[in-house]
Order: C-alpha cells, then structure tokens, then sequence
C-alpha cells in the first residue's frame, strides 16, 4: 500500500556556523528544537542512471519517522511528489511500476548511499501549529555502483509543512541570505553524491538543436516533445491522476499525425510501423476513458431536465451503464503499460530521434516544407467538410463530418509543428482548426449519444419501464447536432479565411 505527499522544500549550502536563527520571520512565533536523527538511505537506479537524468530518485531509507521506500517524481522548482511504500528487502513492485517508462528492460541497483544526522527545527507559528521543518544535515555518501568513491558535506533543508504557504519559503530564505547562506548549487543530494563521487553521471537530457534550421530540425523537436510527454505521462497514468489517460492519448496522436503530414522529412519505411503501434496506444488509452466522457454527457444532461420529464429509473440504469464501463479497464491499462510492445515503442520512439531516418526533404528550409505540408492537411479538412455540408442530414453526413474533424485535429498538429518556423500565420490556423474540431468534436459526441440512448432505451423497454426520458434526450441531442450542422457554414468560412500558409 503507497501513500503521496507533496513535497515544498529548498535546500542550501552550509559552513559550520549551522542554522541561522529564524526566530521572528514573519508568521514564525517559535522554533522548536527537536534533536538529531540518523538516517540511512540507499538510493536505486540502472547502471546508467536513467533516473537521476530525469530528476527522479528511488531510495529504501531507515530513520526518522518515514522509514520506507520513497520515490520522488519531480513535479516544479523544488516540487516534488513523494510516493512511500512500506519497507521491505526488494523494491516494492508499484514504485518499480511507475519508473518503468524510464528503466524499461534495465535493473533497478544500489547506486549510492548517504547516512546523514539530521538536526532538526520545527517553525511554528503562535497557535502552535507547524509551519515548516528546518535542518542541518551533516551528510556523509558512499558511491555503491560505477566506483568506490566518497564525499561528505553538511547542507540546510526547510520543507514546508503540509497545506502550508509557499511564500513562507521565500520568507525564509530572505533570512537566511541575510546570515550569509546560499542556495544549494545541487538539486538533491542524491544529485550532489553522484557529482561528487568517482564514477559515471546521469546522461544530459537530450533536447536537440538549441535552435532549429531546418525542416527535419523543428519536425523532430516536435516529436521529442511528444515523446518526451508520453514518457513522463505514464507514472500519472499509472496513478490514475486526472486528465492524465487525456493527455497521453493526445501525445500519441501527435506524434501519429506527426508522421503522416511529413512523409516527405521521415521515411514512412520507418514511421509507418510506429504509427500503427501509436494507434494500438492510442485505442487502449481510450478504453473506458470514451465510455466515461459520454456518461458524463449523458449524467449533466439528464441532470439538466426538469422533473416533470423524468420517468422510470433512468438514473439507476445510467449509473449502471457507467459503472459496467469502467469494469477492467484500469487492470487491462497497467497491463499495457507493462506490456513488452509498449516498451518496445518507447524503444521505438527514441530511435526516431536519437537516429531520425530522415529524407532530402528534411535539410531544406522549413518554411516551404512545412507550409506544403500544411497546406495539403487543410485540402482534405476543405473537401471533407464541403462533402458533408452537400449531403442530406443522416448517417452520410455524420460520417463526413466525422472525418473532417480527424483532419482538422491532423491539420493543427502540423500547424503546432510549423509554429515556431511559420510564426502567427500557423498560430491563426492552430487556433481556428481547434476552434473547428471543437464544434465537429460536439457532433459526433451527440451522434454516439443517441445511439448509446437508443440501446439504452430498448433495454428499459424490454425490462418494462418507461422509455419517455431516453427519448426527450435523443431528441435534445439531435438538436444540439442540427445548431452543430447550421453553425458550420460561417464557422468553416471563418477557418478558411485563416489558411495563409
């Protein structure tokens, strides 16, 4: 079993004058001696230090009042989240879980070891509540994999207490610059240890040209990111943090779309085959989350019709409905993150943009390029919407519309990639192709809507209660898709002013 904290805290340099008195910084009424603890902490990592390059550390550590496993997930400056699972010999198969994006098919190791006697303050304010906790650790580490070396330092930490007020932080820290104390140069001391201790250190993270020239360059800048996004996603996905399932599904389908407008600056040979694992993602991230955005939908609209027009146990087969959807599909997605293809794909993905299989195409200037590109997406968003206005409302219709909003959503990712080489002309086309897969977004949700109420109501009927509710909503549903198909006119005028790339 795991639990999280938040972790505010800064840390500095210090000489053996040790803490300053912090007595009187504003809101602090005392502080509150309470003694020295020893710790030991070992802190894990693969041979090659994949997660000390991402700033995360995983120690086992004895002492104090949290002794455990502790993984720290970077979360800002001097934020961070702190994940602690009970101690034990091995590492606790969850934590290994959340740092599998990063080790992969590596080994978790002892990489270093840091004992430490912490002299701890509590700052308190007059109520006697905890405000923050400063101390003076005297910290001595011992490198346990890549060489023997050692190296000992004293620092001052103050985390902030739980809930408490960042500013007091800052308030802190003007005193302790005050009395001479700087800012740690280290961000950890598991950081400190490793730069400080004879052996290897954490690689560099790569994050390509400082400014790119060409076309292949701002391409592959936007791939890294999304590369870069699904990695650093998967321990909240893991957590079932919010939005997170949203915001992986939509890197990978940037990152396929990504590959499809620019066949002319990545080799398909290579990209193709990615695509189609991007794809698998994408559709498993989507499992159970597409079920909950539509009983949503459903659960605000039943929600917002009078009394009077509710009849039968409308809301108990809803809740039903929803509940059977999210059935097994968060055990079948750790199963996917676990899995050895979606290992495999992260392999994948490095491999594009450590070694990009690039064309001619890609050491071109990018504004031609990339604008071609651009410009063919839209062509497609042009016809499938002018396909869709000409037909008659029905099945037809909906399918082109459909489609049209895949291309629209193609065509911003391109236009996102152009960004920094095109300027405000793809920045007017980013924010017209959303604005316009967010109205064909609303359609087609109110296309699965009804026929999620036709279901529905069948099954009510058969069961013999009353189907009346289910039809006042697919008719308030197809009515929202009919202002969709009248408003898309002047919206697709407005969006086709836009296209200047």
């Amino acid at each position: 079993m795991t639990e999280t904290k938040r972790e505010i805290e800064r840390k500095y340099e210090s000489d053996e004058s040790g803490l300053p008195d912090l007595t009187g910084v504003a809101g602090v009424a005392s502080v509150l001696d309470k003694g020295v603890t020893e710790l030991d902490a070992t802190y894990y990592d693969t041979s090659d230090l994949r997660l000390a390059s991402a700033s995360i550390t995983l120690r086992r550590r004895t002492g104090g009042s949290d002794a455990g496993w502790h993984l720290k997930l970077p979360v800002g400056p001097g934020v961070r989240d702190e994940i602690r699972a009970p101690l034990s010999d091995a590492v606790p198969d969850e934590l290994a879980g959340l740092v599998r994006s990063r080790v992969r098919e590596g080994q978790l190791v002892p990489v270093v070891r840091l004992r430490s006697s912490r002299d701890i303050r509590e700052l308190v304010d007059a109520r006697g509540r905890l405000l923050a906790e400063a101390s003076v650790d005297a910290v001595r580490a011992d490198r346990k994999f890549g060489g023997e070396g050692r190296a000992q330092w004293t620092e001052i930490e103050v985390e902030l207490a739980d809930g408490g007020d960042p500013v007091l932080l800052d308030k802190v820290e003007k005193r302790l610059r005050k009395a001479g104390v700087r800012p740690s140069k280290s961000a950890s001391k598991l950081a400190r240890a490793l730069a400080e201790t004879k052996g290897g250190h954490p690689r560099p993270k790569d994050k390509g040209p400082v400014e790119p020239v060409t076309a292949g360059d701002h391409v592959l800048a936007y791939i890294r990111a999304q590369r870069d996004a699904i990695v650093e996603l998967d321990p909240a996905v893991r957590r079932d943090a919010e939005e997170s399932i949203h915001d992986m599904r939509v890197a990978t389908r940037r990152l396929r779309s990504t590959f499809r407008s620019f066949r002319r600056v990545l080799d398909r040979e290579v990209t193709d085959p990615i695509g189609a694992e991007l794809k698998w993602l994408a559709g498993e991230l989507g499992v159970g989350r597409d079920h909950e955005v539509l009983a949503e939908r459903l659960d605000a609209a039943l929600d917002g019709l009078p009394s009077t027009l509710v009849s039968g146990p409308i809301h108990d087969r809803l809740r039903a409905w929803a509940k059977a959807g999210e059935h097994g599909s968060r055990r079948r997605l750790l199963g996917v993150l676990d899995s050895q293809r979606y290992l495999a794909l992260l392999d994948s993905l490095d491999a594009v943009v450590t070694d990009p299989p690039t064309l001619e195409a890609a050491g071109r200037k990018p504004d031609k390029v990339l604008a071609k590109a651009v410009r063919k997406d839209f062509g497609k968003v042009s016809a499938l919407v002018e396909e869709a206005m000409e037909q008659p409302p029905g099945t037809d219709r909906d399918l082109a519309l459909h489609e049209a909003r895949k291309k629209a959503k193609r065509t911003r990712y391109a236009a996102e990639t152009a960004g920094p080489a095109l300027g405000g002309t793809a920045k007017t086309l980013v924010k017209s192709m959303k604005s316009l897969q967010s109205l064909l977004g609303d359609h087609q949700d109110s296309v699965m809507a009804r026929i999620t109420l036709r279901e529905l109501s069948a099954v009510a009927h058969a069961a013999g209660e009353s189907a009346f509710t289910y039809g006042v909503l697919y008719a308030r549903e197809e009515r929202r898709a009919e202002r969709v198909e009248e408003a898309l006119p002047a919206e697709w005028k407005k969006t086709s002013g836009s296209m200047e790339v």
